[in-house]
């Protein structure tokens, strides 16, 4: 639509440049199109922006939640040494666990690194991810308390269970 009103506009000042055509003044009938041409064209960035805007401020929202809430607690060497008995499969170095998964070919390495991803964002923690072929390495910190936290700790079991299905 913008295309044939462009080039209905056009092809009078063309005429000019290679012709012997006089310039004339739009009737009222190209101001009227022009007039809806503009009408649209505001009506379509309205809608746009009002959708873009509603998209941005769910978002904010949500990180706004999350955010809201206070950094998980550090947890002291007892307590890691504890929450290691229950993820067995787990080894920390430092304030990092991480494990690696084995799988039967890649697609099926991948299909559980998309449901890592989805449990992650739903917690809102998210793990350092690493794919070679069949073998997947996740690996769990909480950078905001600076260390080991119960968080890690609940999604390492999660991950766990997922690898079980």
């Amino acid at each position: 639509m913008v295309m044939v009103w462009f080039f209905k506009e056009m092809i009078p000042y063309y005429g000019m440049m290679f012709g012997d055509e006089p310039p004339h003044l739009p009737g009222l009938k190209t101001l009227a199109e022009g007039g809806n041409l503009f009408a649209v064209a505001w009506l379509w960035s309205a809608v746009t922006s009002f959708n873009l805007l509603r998209e941005a401020s769910a978002g904010g929202l949500r990180s706004l939640k999350n955010s809201a809430a206070p950094p998980p607690l550090k947890l002291d060497e007892a307590k890691i040494f504890l929450a290691l008995a229950a993820v067995p499969n787990w080894q920390r170095k430092g304030d990092v666990i991480s494990r690696t998964f084995q799988f039967k070919d890649f697609p099926a390495a991948i299909k559980f690194v998309n449901t890592v991803a989805e449990i992650a964002e739903e917690a809102w923690h998210h793990p350092d991810i690493d794919i070679r072929w069949n073998k997947v390495t996740l690996a769990l910190t909480t950078h905001d308390a600076g260390g080991l936290t119960e968080k890690d700790f609940a999604l390492a079991k999660k991950f766990d269970e997922l690898s079980l299905r």
